[in-house]
């Protein structure tokens, strides 16, 4: 089989290490090319730490860069990329926040060029795999959204010997992050932070028959967790919980989940469920 080659579409600094930490550590020690695209710096992000609140703008992103490469070193990640170049597009908020009418913010985007800038990327990595979030950003974060868009329009057009530069090259499956509801129900009312009282509360997971894919994260989950604490400004890592500004615990789960969208499944582990990105079909 040839090189495994992981592509991950994530919008902020601190999303990849959050959602994806564990797989990309694993693949990375496997000696598989993981390659990371950042759509912003995260110039909009809530700063936790009293000593760095003075952070906002262009100079919470800078600072943020820095936070990305070092959790990126912990994750033994070496390929990491902005969109566009760092700054590109600028991070759009919350949905409904007034930063969304910025037109040099990621949700304001112009799709073709950003999937042109992505496709670039794709054409050049060749990857088998391209991962990112659902149609919803996974919370409903707009930038989350766009990236969505944006990497499900390079899935397909990258295939395309008519679109764009470069030779054509056509990844074959693509996944979307994914939390099986079952795993969050069992965390109610747990944790060190603000508590839930409810599931709903936490704002995401799906339906635990949509997961198609299940990674386990015992053996990198301290590299997971080395590269959250670097995202010092936006995550307080207190195993096994973490929380961001809303100091809403979530669980660090001894797994993380994908939902196969495109390509052919791989052979279920005992689960039903996939274990790997990159594999042989049945």
């Amino acid at each position: 089989m040839a090189e495994p080659r992981i592509l991950l579409v994530h919008a902020h600094p601190d999303d990849e290490s959050i959602e994806t930490g564990a797989t990309m550590a694993k693949y990375a020690a496997e000696g598989a090319h993981v390659c990371l695209v950042t759509c912003t710096r995260g110039e909009e992000g809530e700063v936790i730490p009293e000593d760095l609140r003075h952070l906002s703008g262009d100079a919470l992103g800078e600072y943020r860069v820095g936070e990305l490469a070092r959790a990126c070193a912990a994750l033994g990640v070496t390929d990491h990329r902005f969109l566009g170049g760092a700054g590109r597009w600028r991070d759009s908020g919350m949905m409904g926040d007034p930063a969304n009418d910025d037109p040099r913010c990621f949700w304001r985007a112009d799709l073709d060029e950003a999937t042109a800038a992505l496709v670039r990327i794709v054409r050049e990595v060749r990857p088998q795999v391209i991962v990112t979030y659902d149609a919803n950003g996974f919370y409903g974060h707009p930038d989350h959204i766009q990236a969505h868009r944006v990497a499900w329009r390079a899935f397909e057009q990258s295939a395309d010997p008519s679109y764009g530069e470069g030779e054509a090259w056509a990844p074959s499956r693509f996944y979307v992050t994914a939390i099986p509801l079952s795993a969050l129900e069992a965390e109610v009312g747990r944790g060190p932070f603000d508590r839930v009282g409810s599931v709903k509360e936490f704002g995401f997971g799906v339906p635990d028959d949509q997961v198609t894919t299940r990674i386990e994260a015992g053996p990198h989950l301290h590299a997971k967790v080395a590269a959250m604490r670097w995202h010092a400004t936006q995550i307080t890592v207190a195993p096994p919980y973490y929380a961001l500004s809303n100091n809403v615990g979530v669980p660090l789960l001894d797994a993380e989940y994908y939902t196969l969208l495109a390509g052919e499944p791989g052979i279920p582990g005992e689960d039903g469920r996939e274990t790997g990105l990159v594999h042989p079909v049945a």
